[in-house]
């Protein structure tokens, strides 16, 4: 089992999502995941921010996000 922190620095949503999608799959897998939010990636833990956008790959935050908050993996800011 290997140990994933994912930084996500930037506030756009494509950054975002292949982000929280990386850090899924990581976390699905059963390795030890983190996250954590630096510079605009801090945009990222207003709760009211659109988590539906899509990319231009059709996919969104909402896609990946609520597993990694369900699954309790840590995110700091």
């Amino acid at each position: 089992m290997a140990k994933f922190l994912f930084t996500l620095s930037r506030g756009d949503n494509e950054a975002a999502t292949r982000c929280f999608q990386f850090a899924k799959i990581a976390h699905y897998k059963g390795h030890t995941t983190n996250l954590f939010f630096i510079d605009d990636g801090v945009l990222w833990a207003d709760s009211g921010r659109d988590l539906n956008e899509k990319t231009v790959t059709g996919d969104c935050p909402n896609d990946y996000l609520p597993y990694l908050v369900e699954n309790e993996v840590p995110i700091g800011v």
